[in-house]
């Protein structure tokens, strides 16, 4: 590994690092505007000029300098200095002083790199050029007078998100970066662009104009919107979260976020359940939370008493219902709503064994009734960066654009038990084989995706490729605490009395006794409900989640419930007391005891290992893939169906209406 000094401090790089990243090494801060770690090189902003020695006698540019052995860096001296003053001042040239209305200002590279390594004042008077908004969907805001030509954005379309829709027209002082024809980015991931753009000149457009970082209250938390298990933060002021963005979590989703996380936040002060109701003469009326416990009690359950817990609910209100439903003599719980029934006997037989880094790593993927571009958006970045490594990806299921390159074998399940010999062949050939299972595969064919463990080797010392990729947040913790029949939905249908914690994808037809509904929206559920009692948003709450590949994490609440309504664990506690079955513990903290007593893997953060043992399942597979379960993106819950971005990107990205002109 070379060795070099930076300003007389020698450190070791890796081989093939940069003199920037050597100087980062060093704890030398490097200004930089169109340098970003998770894209490519492009050298094209100057601002990280140093002076290296052997070399030319002018300054060059870090990011795009290889680290070389017995290489002396100077990031002081007075001729770097000078030439980032230089830089600084031509970078300014064009840029319009409006940070007073600029949605940046706060957090601004620009900003921030100007009062540190600029002249401090402008020798420029001639007419400044301006540049005409771009349309880039409902998403991204632009104002690209502010554009410093970075290309940030560029790269990470065509290197991170795949959908190559912005990109530069024109030369010189008079390029201009905009999407394919001014039209609506279509990328599920186009909101990182705003984080990644070092100026104004991308914005979050529902944010815009919100208000100022400075007045935020920042939560650390996790994303629910898919089983992912995005590490965010939640930015808030009062009782409401006006922001969402992304942290760093390597494991998980290194610095991305999807746009339904970041921007449905405006659905959680929308159709809110506020207070309790109870039906009565066939309508929901509101009362007392007495009244709708007494509702409740009053029904002659006996032990004929069901849970079924929704997408997003949290480890927490899952355990609280569960004990007070076992007080009742009933171990009736389900979780996956939709009528999945898939065999639940092996944990490691449900999960995303590879991790969701580790995919990355692999040289040959299979993907069975999976599109996981919708599914799990940042698993398809990792199977790109898989691509770009040398790993084929072959596929069984309908055929969709997954934004890389796929051999589609067809949408018949039986091709798992006699995969065509290229496939075989290049599965053969794998050191690091992967299969993904998706929901869309797992009804008919979860016994033969099983057996491809076994004929493609999949499960080997220090690598098991076998995954099922879930969809909800809710669904591996659900597993841990036993939320899973063995005949699905339809055993718990025939119950007297009924829990849905937030449970809106349910056919409610089905359930011919008593509804209890506990959630956040006013939704399908509450609309189906003869009770409904107002929980707790997941911003609402702290809470336990188990991602899809078994990790355990934990978010912590940034605003309060509105009105009436509680956090879910306290409704089922009050209730206890009620029902005269009280629950064993009146705190968060000892519910957790009490929780991690029964499933101890939940007690300490990070991936839990399941023991691979999978069960004998019928191999034989029937069915054709048509279609998968996620039929629109961005309208898959509760909250998202009552946000109006979400509304407005389903119309536009999903069903093809147009807002472009609208919004010239």
């Amino acid at each position: 590994m070379p060795k070099l000094k930076v300003d007389g401090i020698e450190v070791e790089v890796p081989q093939g690092a940069t003199v920037l990243q050597a100087c980062e090494i060093a704890g030398k801060e490097i200004p930089r505007f169109c340098y970003h770690e998770r894209l490519s090189i492009a050298g094209n902003c100057r601002m990280c000029l140093v002076e290296v020695k052997p070399g030319p006698p002018k300054p060059q540019a870090s990011c795009a300098l290889p680290a070389a052995h017995n290489q002396e860096v100077f990031t002081t001296t007075p001729m770097v200095k000078h030439a980032r003053e230089g830089m600084m001042e031509f970078l300014l040239i064009n840029h319009p002083l409006d940070c007073p209305i600029c949605d940046q200002g706060g957090e601004c590279d620009l900003q921030d790199q100007s009062i540190a390594y600029g002249r401090g004042r402008s020798r420029y008077d001639e007419p400044k050029r301006a540049v005409t908004e771009k349309y880039m969907g409902p998403i991204v805001k632009t104002i690209m007078t502010r554009c410093i030509q970075c290309t940030r954005c560029i790269r990470f379309a065509e290197e991170v998100s795949g959908v190559e829709e912005i990109g530069a027209i024109f030369r010189g002082e008079n390029m201009q970066i905009t999407s394919y024809l001014e039209k609506a980015v279509t990328s599920e991931l186009s909101g990182n662009v705003v984080d990644l753009c070092p100026v104004g000149a991308l914005t979050s457009k529902p944010y815009a104009f919100e208000a100022r970082p400075w007045e935020l209250k920042k939560t650390l938390t996790i994303d629910v919107m898919d089983a992912v298990g995005t590490n965010i933060r939640l930015d808030s002021r009062g009782r409401q979260v006006l922001r969402c963005v992304p942290r760093i979590n390597e494991d998980v989703n290194e610095v991305w976020a999807t746009d339904k996380p970041r921007h449905a936040i405006d659905g959680l002060v929308r159709r809110r359940l506020d207070r309790p109701y109870i039906r009565r003469g066939g309508k929901l009326v509101a009362a007392t939370w007495d009244e709708a416990f007494a509702a409740i009690a009053a029904v002659d359950a006996g032990d004929s008493v069901a849970v079924v817990a929704g997408d997003l609910v949290d480890c927490e209100t899952m355990y609280a219902a569960k004990v007070l439903a076992r007080s009742m003599g009933s171990s009736l719980l389900e979780g996956r709503q939709t009528g999945m029934d898939y065999d639940t006997s092996s944990l490691a037989a449900v999960n995303f064994n590879t991790t969701i880094a580790g995919v990355e790593h692999a040289d040959a993927i299979l993907l069975v009734g999976t599109n996981l571009r919708w599914e799990a958006p940042l698993v398809n970045t990792r199977v790109r960066k898989a691509i770009k490594k040398g790993a084929k990806v072959f596929a069984i299921g309908a055929e969709t654009d997954l934004t890389y390159k796929v051999d589609w074998l067809g949408g018949d399940l039986s091709l798992m038990g006699s995969l065509p010999d290229h496939v075989s062949e290049a599965f053969g050939k794998a050191e690091r084989p992967a299969v993904i299972v998706g929901g869309g595969a797992l009804k008919g064919g979860h016994g033969a995706s099983l057996k491809l463990a076994s004929t493609l080797n999949l499960v080997r010392d220090g690598w098991n490729g076998y995954n099922v990729l879930h969809m909800a947040a809710a669904r591996t913790g659900g597993l841990m605490l036993g939320y899973a029949q063995k005949g699905g939905i339809a055993d718990v249908t025939g119950a007297k009395l009924t829990f849905f914690l937030g449970a809106d994808e349910a056919d409610y037809t089905r359930f011919a006794g008593f509804k209890v509904y506990v959630g956040h929206h006013g939704d399908f559920g509450a609309s189906h409900a003869d009770v409904v009692l107002p929980g707790a948003a997941y911003s609402e709450k702290s809470g336990t989640w188990v991602n899809l590949e078994g990790r355990v994490q934990r978010g912590e609440r940034a605003v309060f419930p509105p009105g009436d309504a509680r956090e879910d664990w306290t409704i089922f506690r009050a209730l206890s007391e009620v029902l005269g079955q009280t629950l064993p513990f009146d705190s968060l903290a000892g519910l957790r005891e009490a929780m991690y007593g029964e499933v101890p893997a939940l007690r300490h953060e990070g991936l839990v290992s399941f023991d691979w043992n999978p069960p004998s399942l019928d191999a034989t597979a029937s069915g054709t893939i048509e279609g998968y379960p996620i039929k629109d993106f961005y309208l898959t819950n509760a909250i998202c169906r009552a946000s109006p971005t979400m509304q407005r990107c389903s119309a536009e990205l999903v069903h093809g209406e147009d807002f472009a002109e609208a919004a010239e």
